[in-house]
């Protein structure tokens, strides 16, 4: 018995912190209107500087943020990447590449922006993601 795509989204959608909230058929909605996007070991999602204006969720794999040649953090599923361009379209201020093979969501920043319009609780989430992530990559510097 093969389930449908839709449902197994909205499944792996829930497991996200961000969504874990969300109703039902607000997810549906999110879920129709993703891409999915498969990388190969070493593969790129996006670079430093790069016009960006989505946001990513890890289903499977794991990917690495990095400056360079220096690690910012590693993402595995459930976690999102991107989130700052989706909010902000600016220049990515990182770059991304998968460590293993990766499977990821990528939301659009229009398909966001609408569903934090009817659910704030979304924008809520991902500003404290982001302020989770901001916190872990300045800690090191904090230490005396």
């Amino acid at each position: 018995m093969t389930s449908d795509p839709t449902d197994l989204k909205v499944q792996r959608l829930r497991e996200v912190g961000i969504f874990s909230a969300t109703p039902e058929d607000l997810l549906r909605q999110l879920a129709d209107a993703l891409a999915e996007v498969e990388l190969a070991p070493g593969e790129p999602l996006f670079a430093k500087d790069d016009l960006g204006t989505c946001m990513y969720v890890v289903v499977s794999g794991l990917v690495r943020v990095h400056l360079h040649d220096q690690t910012v953090a590693e993402l595995g599923p459930g976690e999102i990447v991107g989130e700052l361009a989706a909010l902000d379209p600016e220049p990515r201020s990182a770059s991304v590449s998968a460590l293993e093979p990766t499977c990821l969501y990528q939301i659009e920043q229009a398909t966001l922006e609408d569903l934090m319009e009817v659910h704030p609780k979304i924008m809520k989430a991902v500003i404290a993601s982001l302020a989770h992530r901001l916190r872990a990559t300045t800690a090191p510097y904090g230490q005396s």
